[in-house]
């Protein structure tokens, strides 16, 4: 382009010099001067209508598809070219990657209704401009097929899922779309899809509120079985601890109550013993038998024994704990009929006895 302007300059100052020869001879009268500029004139005029613009300049980044006199013949990328503007047209293409933004209205399989946004990047194939003019005509009217594929593809796409489905899983959905939509451009459309990407999926809004209301009782749902199980753990973890007392409190009277037995058991052997003792001083005989386990059982023997002379072990038996226990307090005297008899506090003896 700037070349043509240059020559155009040039056509027009050497056609303005031509008719100014002309009128500078034709006030002179000299008439071979005077048509000698006028020619000159008339063909740098000519020059000028023909040659400045048929010299085309195509910019990086796109080409130029030349139609010789409607047909297309050739095809133009970055440079300055000469082509007779009167016979050969320059139809200009977008050669970058282009992004074509699409919005539809489709539906899912549960039929909900959805707005879509996508982005479409694609990128003409330089080397079939002709084949594209003869096809298309344009560039507008190749992005519109584009368009209405990637609609078609996307609809029968989304229609295999439910609303939930896409709203899950709208990741891997998209990926999807770009697969379907790559298949279905094929040659016959002489570009390249370099990238399809579902930037927006917008459902209607009592669809989106029912969505947030299922989703707000799934985490109250949630909620409640985690307190639900949270309050079976501390109850097991207090049926645990009540366990352990009951356990430790079982133990301790077990061992109260073995340490009680131990107690008596030898508190009656003690008894045992000392009756023992006192039956041989009194004169009975003591019988001694051993035993499986081993040790010697003691026993007393009573053959022969009057009533009352048993019962003179068991008061002297009596007298003895008495003493043992006695808090050097005298003890009570009952006289009755010229005997006397000693109360032993019950308390600490049992019955009193005779004196």
């Amino acid at each position: 382009m700037m070349i043509g302007l240059i020559v155009g300059f040039v056509f027009l100052a050497l056609a303005g010099g031509g008719i100014a020869v002309a009128i500078l001879a034709h006030r002179k009268r000299n008439k071979t001067y005077k048509w000698v500029g006028v020619g000159v004139s008339a063909a740098f005029a000519v020059l000028f209508l023909f040659i400045p613009f048929s010299f085309h300049t195509v910019n990086p980044g796109e080409i130029a598809v030349v139609k010789h006199l409607g047909k297309a013949t050739d095809v133009r990328t970055s440079g300055t070219y000469f082509d007779f503007w009167i016979t050969d047209q320059y139809d200009r293409y977008d050669a970058k990657v282009q992004n074509l933004a699409i919005t539809a209205n489709t539906y899912s399989k549960d039929a909900q209704t959805m707005d879509i946004a996508m982005t479409v990047q694609f990128q003409i194939k330089s080397e079939r401009g002709i084949e594209i003019a003869e096809r298309y005509g344009s560039i507008a009217a190749l992005t519109g097929r584009l368009e209405s594929v990637a609609i078609e593809k996307t609809k029968a796409t989304l229609s295999a899922y439910s609303a939930m489905e896409i709203i899950e899983s709208r990741s891997a959905i998209s990926p999807k779309v770009e697969t379907v939509i790559k298949d279905a451009v094929d040659e016959s459309f002489y570009v390249t899809i370099e990238k399809v990407v579902l930037t927006n999926i917008d459902f209607s809004d009592a669809f989106e509120q029912t969505v947030e209301d299922k989703m707000i009782a799934e985490q109250e749902k949630l909620k409640a079985e985690y307190e639900k199980e949270t309050a079976i753990i501390k109850a097991e973890q207090e049926l645990e601890v009540a366990k352990k007392k009951a356990e430790a409190r079982i133990e301790e009277a077990r061992g109260d109550a073995e340490a009680r037995l131990l107690v008596a058991q030898a508190e009656a052997n003690a008894i045992q013993a000392k009756s023992i003792e006192i039956a041989r001083a009194l004169g009975f005989t003591i019988t001694e038998t051993e035993k499986e386990g081993g040790g010697v059982e003691m026993k007393i023997d009573f053959t022969g024994k009057t009533a009352e002379e048993i019962k003179l072990i068991s008061d002297y038996l009596k007298y003895v704990e008495y003493l043992q226990t006695w808090d050097g307090k005298l003890p009570n005297v009952v006289v009755n009929d010229g005997n006397a008899t000693l109360l032993l506090p019950s308390g600490n003896i049992g019955s009193g006895g005779n004196g």
